[in-house]
């Protein structure tokens, strides 16, 4: 009792907690929440006891704490201690979110986001450079290029991306002065950031015998694709088309809520759009839209194609008797959780398998194609639509219906 009192003595709070999500993954119960979904508090039905392991665990921590010669980093330690869990499960999809990844990881499935609309990169020379300016960006309109080199941000010399974004964020409504390097010239150039939304849906027409086709590519399911998408749509779809391209090549998914809603377009809640497969058994997800379309459909995909983008292509194929062109897709056939920590880190397990609507496993496996085209690589010579093979046949195939 007197070791139990000493041990726990040397605990505050916040390691208190770490220490108690890691013993959770040894008996972990999750409820039904799929896909990069947040985790809802479910400590009311699930008691965590502070078992043998977990004893052992703090007796070895106390000790590493108390007899270690140098400095000790105590949140650096649990959250190793946090990965190498993680780790140690073996699944290519679980995995820890270090902070200097979470901003990036978050923004990208936010869909929007403050900042200046730019990409950066450490390049070769170890020098912080402007990879992406987004259109109208903020960033854009100050004249910064795809290529510049940032040197400093408000006097403070900039040589990670991490201290560039804490620069960026401390600068709600106030310019920030960049000192930027472009070939043989270095200027100052002020800017000041702004709401930024992330454009995840493409939309065009191809008018062809006769025949109108629309056209949507969706690059990633954040949390606005869904309106994103449906705007084009009506948009298409007030233009008479006669069919449509649904383009998901190398979309690795996203927000199973934002493909839910994509697929409500389309079909009526007499399909099942998916299923999920746990140890209680296997639950059949229905569609919640009105009205299931008529009009032909065509999706494309690739190797890249994957999660939530297999779950679409899936539901398709097999409720709705879309087709698809291009190559079998990756083949993720599992749903994750998303945990957020009490430091902003966060981490992602696998907690359920998906299944088509026909029940058919596509993990590893991925889906085939009805035409399978190969992308050819000197589209990237002259990316004009004329020169993708890919949509091209896409297009064939529905001027045949």
């Amino acid at each position: 009792m007197k070791d139990r009192e000493k041990y726990a003595d040397k605990f505050n709070l916040k390691e208190l907690v770490c220490l108690l999500i890691v013993v959770a993954f040894v008996s972990l119960v999750t409820g039904f929440v799929v896909s990069y979904r947040m985790l809802n508090d479910k400590s009311k039905d699930s008691d965590m006891l502070v078992d043998q392991e977990l004893s052992t665990f703090i007796k070895n921590y106390n000790y590493i704490v108390d007899n270690y010669y140098g400095d000790i980093d105590k949140n650096k330690l649990l959250n190793a201690a946090l990965e190498g869990v993680l780790n140690s499960l073996d699944d290519p999809y679980t995995a820890y979110i270090d902070e200097s990844k979470v901003n990036n990881f978050n923004i990208t499935l936010e869909g929007s986001y403050e900042g200046l609309g730019i990409e950066v990169i450490v390049n070769e020379d170890s020098k912080l450079q402007i990879l992406t300016v987004f259109d109208n960006s903020p960033a854009f309109k100050a004249g910064l290029n795809s290529g510049d080199i940032i040197l400093r941000a408000d006097n403070e010399e900039i040589l990670s991306s991490q201290k560039f974004a804490d620069v960026i964020k401390t600068k709600a409504n106030e310019p920030i002065n960049l000192l930027i390097n472009r070939g043989d010239q270095t200027f100052q150039v002020s800017v000041k950031r702004e709401l930024i939304t992330l454009e995840s849906v493409t939309s065009k027409a191809f008018e062809k015998n006769g025949q109108k086709i629309g056209y949507l590519g969706i690059s990633i399911f954040a949390n606005n694709t869904y309106g994103q998408f449906k705007t084009a749509l009506e948009q298409l779809e007030s233009k008479n088309i006669n069919s449509l391209i649904i383009d998901v090549r190398s979309n690795t998914g996203g927000h199973l809520t934002s493909v839910e809603n994509i697929l409500g377009l389309f079909l009526d809640s007499s399909h099942i759009i998916y299923k999920i497969k746990d140890e209680a058994g296997v639950q059949a997800v229905y569609s919640e839209g009105s009205i299931t379309k008529k009009y032909p459909i065509v999706i494309l995909t690739n190797e890249m194609s994957a999660s939530a983008s297999e779950i679409l292509t899936a539901a398709l194929k097999e409720e709705y008797g879309a087709k698809s062109v291009g190559v079998k897709t990756y083949g993720k056939g599992s749903a994750q959780e998303l945990i957020t920590l009490p430091d902003g880190t966060q981490y992602k397990i696998t907690t359920k398998k998906w299944l088509t609507p026909y029940g058919h496993s596509i993990d590893f496996e991925g889906i085939d194609v009805d035409l399978p085209v190969d992308f050819n690589s000197d589209y990237y010579d002259n990316p004009v639509d004329d020169n993708d093979k890919q949509l091209q046949a896409a297009i064939d195939m529905l001027l045949q219906n």
